[in-house]
Formats: structure tokens, C-alpha cells, sequence
């Protein structure tokens, strides 16, 4: 979403504003220049990352809360949702499951108390209902390989706020299995010049990008070799011959103001079938598939051991390692600690921390309770057959056969709330809650509202951030979606707190562009994470922790070995 074209040209009175951290104010009192100046706080709790999703960029709130007990993120996000509220109205409907979601719901009921949402003003809810998710209740989504170009975007480059970062030879590599290398080179090439790494910005005016993002990446490769082949014919024939009029010449032209991004996303593609068609990958998507249908324990307890044994990259060997735990509740006690042994003896001690972190979190334990995964997907149809992933009827095209276990319960808190899947909510972590809020005139369930007015929306959301280009076209997003019956689509926020993958995100756009689904989703997420960012940050501390226990066994050492000098002398 470009917010600087999206936004109108407006006027303001300029100001000169200079940002400071916390531990440099000691510098302005010392440099007495600090009376002079009028400090103030910035609260940044949303930042838009699209035009549905945005972040409130807590980078660690899903360790913090699985390790080390912190939840005062979940402050940050009933906060966010609460600010929201002054510009969309009271959400009637709080839809919670997890300990951080529940906790965040009960926030969010206290700061309407204490800073109450004046309703008569606000007229009727732009935001239906919002749903409150926990990472914790669905970890096993995030460990498994993503399958959309998006998600494989994701895993294989890492999309940071919108953007990717590639080696300059990735986009300038031969396109044969194209047949598109001549036109790069002639229009495309030249513009690079001698860069060795590029960053492109994926998400914003990238139309391409928006239409492929969430298609699986085999309909993917197709839908780019079908562009590619038509505009490498238009090429060869205005070549080729003298007879086109200037009509069709314009039109030609036309498309090539589309080459750079097809042959951009050529180039990606050919960099991630790189790695997609390797044996290797395929064996281990087989794997990811095998684990979550619950079967064959030895053959998955043998291809993990075996990972172990090559020295494969820690991270990977840890995401089958975590979803294998978390399918079945856990290891048995001997599997349980010989792979522990084997992480050790490869990797080296150092790691013994991570692996009591992992233990700690609840990814990688000792089995101490029959698995409820097996009762999960059948009753919500995670475990799906998918023919045809160029036209998916369901959301497992998402990872080819699995539907994410999120989205599901998304899909029935939307339908029915959670009282249809009550018991079922009693077999996954944390508590759950359903709460109706607003006076009574507020209807409560999902129907059809119309909406409040465009400008009196903008008003109070730009009083609230100044950010008004985004929240301007925010509005407009979901203002102009086509109407259904007499009002407008119902929208609903989705507030993942601990991270949301892009499938999981390409899974709810699946959803609201289905015939008959009333609703538009809104993604609000505390990061996009996958299963190595879940997990990396878990490996680094641990080997931080390792080194400041080392440093500080030296240290008590260094004093044990003094003190026993002393008392020598002493004695002497």
C-alpha cells in the first residue's frame, strides 16, 4: 500500500521534530538545552504493512510470553485495539482463545471502562467482531513448510516490511525454462547496472504480486510462464514484421510498462525452484505431511535422526523436531532423550540451553499424555485432499492437503462463536472467551451494518495517530467493497498475538473471497513470523545464555581461586 499516493495533498503547519531515546535525555540536562525543548511520547502501536494486515511490530512477544512469563505486550495489543475503537466504534463482539488472548479481551473491557468510547457519537460499529488467537494454540502451522509464493518468499529470503533483498546475480540469471532472457536483457538489465544486492518493494503498487502472492507456487510458476510467452510473442512479431498500426504498437508498449515486474518475479521464481525442486525438498514436505496425519512414528523418528547425523542446518532439524512433538504431545521418554543426546553430540553443548527452552515453551518435551491431535483434524477437517490447486474449493491448498488450524477455528468463530466447538476448545492451550460488549442496541450477531461515514472516521482516526494517509485509505479499502443485501460486508479483526505466517494470511483473503462469506478480514498481528523466526531467536539467546554463564563461571572461578590464596596467607 503506497500511503504517499493513497493520502490527498493536504496542508499542515510544519514543525521540527527530532526523535531521542530514553538514555540520551541525561545528555540534553547535561548540556542544559533540555528546558528549551517540549518532550513528548510517540505511542506507535500500529504500523500498516497492507492493505489488510498490519503489525504492531513486538517483535518478541511470543517468546516472552512462552519462556519467560512476560505478557506486558498483551498490554501494548489491547491498547492498539482500543485506540481503534475511537475511530471504528466499540467492537460488540470479543472472540478470545489462549492466555495472552483472554487476557488482552479482559484489558480491553478495563480501558473501555476507564477511557470509555463515547457510542452515541460513534453511531453503529464499522469493526463487527474481533478474534483473539494466541500463537500457542496453533504452533504446528507455523513449524510446517509454507507453499505459497508469499510464504516461499518468506521462508527462502525473508520479506522484511514489504520488501525483499536479493543478489544482483539471482535477477540476472538465464532464464531458459522462460525463454525470457533476451527481453531482460534489453529493457530490464542496463537499469541494474553494477548493484550487488537489490531490494524490492513486493508489496505496494506491485499489481502482479498482488494477483500470485497467494496462489500456490505451482500455479504460480504457470501464470508466470503464460505472461512471459505472450509478451516474448508480441516482441518477436512487432520484430518480425512492419504491418502493425500505431493503435497496436501503443498496446504494446502498454505491456511492456509491465515487463520489469514480470521479469522481477520471473527471477524470484526461477531462484525458489531452485530449492522446490530439489529431492531433498519434496522428501520433507513428505515428512511435514506424514507427521501431521499422525503416522509412521519410526520412519519420521529415523528421518529427524538422520538430519541430526548430516549436520543439517540446527533451525530446519528443529521445525520437524517441534511439529513431531507437538503432533503427538510430546516424545516418549527414551526417543525423548536420545534425540536430546544426538542434538548435543552434533551440535555441541552450547545448545543445552535451547533445548531447556524448547522444553520450557511446551515444542520439544517428554510424552506424558495420550496426543489430542488426531481428534483435532478430524473434527475440524484439517487433513484435506487437494486435486486441484489452480481452482482450491478449501483452504489446505494453502500447504497442499493441510488446513491450518487457526483459520479454522476463524472460520467457525465467524459462523457460530465457540459455542458449536466448545469441547473442542478444551483440547488446545489457554482458556477461551466469548464476550458481547456495547449497549443493547448493538446487535450481537454477525450481521449486515452500514458503516460510518468515510470523513467523520477519518477525522477521529487522524486525531488519534496523525498518520492519516493510512488510516484514510484504510477506511476506503473496506468502504468501497462491493455491498451484500442492504449494507455493507461485515468486517472482522483477527489479532494473532505471538505472529501470523503469510499462508495463514493468504488463507484468510482465500475465505473472504469466497461466494457467500459476508465478511472482510482485517489482520493485526504482533509479527509475520515463520517457523525460523519462531525459532531463531530462541537459538541465539540460548547461546548467549550459554556464554554469560561461561563468563561467569570464569569470574567465580578467578574469585574461588583468590579467596583460596588468601586464606593460605592467612594461615601461614
Amino acid at each position: 500500500m503506497n500511503v504517499s499516493e493513497a493520502s490527498p495533498k493536504l496542508n499542515y503547519d510544519k514543525k521540527n521534530c527530532d526523535l531521542y531515546f530514553i538514555l540520551h535525555l541525561q545528555i540534553l540536562e547535561e548540556e542544559k538545552v533540555h528546558q528549551k525543548l517540549t518532550l513528548g511520547e510517540y505511542p506507535l502501536y500500529l504500523v500498516p504493512l497492507d492493505e489488510d494486515v498490519i503489525c504492531f511490530e513486538l517483535d518478541h512477544s511470543l517468546q516472552e510470553c512462552l519462556i519467560e512469563g512476560d505478557t506486558s505486550s498483551v498490554w501494548h495489543v489491547a491498547k492498539a485495539i482500543h485506540k481503534l475503537e475511537f475511530a471504528f466504534g466499540v467492537i460488540p463482539n470479543v472472540r478470545a482463545k489462549g492466555v495472552a488472548s483472554t487476557k488482552a479481551a479482559e484489558l480491553l473491557n478495563s480501558m473501555q471502562q476507564e477511557d470509555p468510547v463515547n457510542m452515541d457519537d460513534m453511531g453503529t460499529p464499522e469493526i463487527n467482531t474481533v478474534i483473539l488467537l494466541d500463537r500457542e494454540v496453533d504452533l504446528v502451522t507455523p513449524m510446517c513448510s509454507q507453499l505459497t509464493y508469499e510464504g516461499l518468499l518468506d521462508e527462502m529470503l525473508q520479506i522484511n516490511n514489504g520488501s525483499v533483498e536479493v543478489d544482483a546475480t539471482i535477477m540476472g540469471a538465464q532464464q531458459d525454462g522462460f525463454s525470457f532472457s533476451h527481453l531482460w536483457e534489453v529493457f530490464c538489465l542496463p537499469l541494474l547496472g553494477r548493484l550487488t544486492s537489490l531490494a524490492f518493494q513486493v508489496v505496494g503498487s506491485d499489481k502482479l504480486y498482488k494477483e500470485i502472492r497467494d496462489l500456490n507456487f505451482e500455479v504460480v510458476v504457470q501464470v508466470l510462464r503464460q505472461k512471459a510467452t505472450s509478451i516474448q510473442q508480441d516482441y518477436a512479431e512487432v520484430k518480425s514484421t512492419n504491418t502493425q498500426s500505431v493503435s497496436e504498437l501503443k498496446d504494446f508498449v502498454k505491456r511492456l510498462h509491465s515487463l520489469p515486474e514480470i521479469a522481477r518475479h520471473v527471477h524470484l521464481a526461477q531462484h525458489l525452484q531452485s530449492f522446490t525442486g530439489k529431492p531433498s525438498f519434496h522428501a520433507r514436505l513428505d515428512i511435514e505431511q506424514t507427521i501431521l496425519e499422525v503416522q509412521n512414528f519410526e520412519i519420521c523418528f529415523e528421518y529427524i535422526e538422520e538430519m541430526i547425523h548430516k549436520q543439517e542446518p540446527i533451525e530446519n532439524v528443529l521445525r520437524l523436531l517441534v511439529l513431531l512433538s507437538l503432533t503427538n504431545a510430546g516424545l516418549p521418554k527414551k526417543n525423548f532423550d536420545y534425540l536430546r543426546r544426538e542434538i548435543l553430540h552434533s551440535y555441541g553443548f552450547e545448545h543445552m540451553p535451547l533445548l531447556y527452552n524448547l522444553e520450557k515453551a511446551g515444542l520439544f518435551k517428554r510424552q506424558e499424555s495420550r496426543s489430542n491431535w488426531i481428534g483435532i483434524t478430524r473434527a475440524l477437517q484439517l487433513i484435506v485432499d487437494v486435486n486441484d490447486t489452480a481452482n482450491p474449493s478449501d483452504i489446505s491448498y494453502i500447504f497442499s492437503g493441510y488446513a491450518p488450524l487457526s483459520i479454522r477455528l476463524v472460520q467457525h468463530a465467524v459462523r457460530s462463536g465457540w459455542r458449536s466447538i466448545e469441547e473442542l476448545l478444551k483440547l488446545l492451550p489457554g482458556p477461551h472467551l466469548d464476550l458481547k460488549r456495547g449497549s443493547s442496541a448493538i446487535n450481537s450477531s454477525l450481521d449486515v451494518h452500514q458503516g460510518l461515514g468515510l470523513q467523520q472516521s477519518i477525522d477521529r482516526l487522524f486525531a488519534l495517530s496523525g498518520d492519516e494517509g493510512f488510516m484514510r485509505d484504510l477506511i476506503q479499502t473496506y468502504e468501497s467493497k462491493p455491498e451484500t443485501g442492504v449494507g455493507h460486508r461485515s468486517l472482522v479483526l483477527v489479532v494473532f498475538i505471538g505472529g501470523v505466517t503469510f499462508a495463514e494470511i493468504a488463507a484468510l483473503r482465500f475465505l473472504s473471497s469466497q461466494e457467500g462469506m459476508g465478511y472482510d478480514f482485517l489482520v493485526a498481528t504482533t509479527k509475520v513470523v515463520n517457523g525460523n523466526t519462531i525459532l531463531r531467536p530462541i537459538i541465539t539467546n540460548s547461546k548467549e545464555l550459554d556464554l554469560y554463564q561461561k563468563s561467569l563461571k570464569g569470574v567465580l572461578d578467578h574469585d574461588l581461586t583468590i579467596n583460596r590464596r588468601f586464606r593460605w596467607k592467612r594461615r601461614a
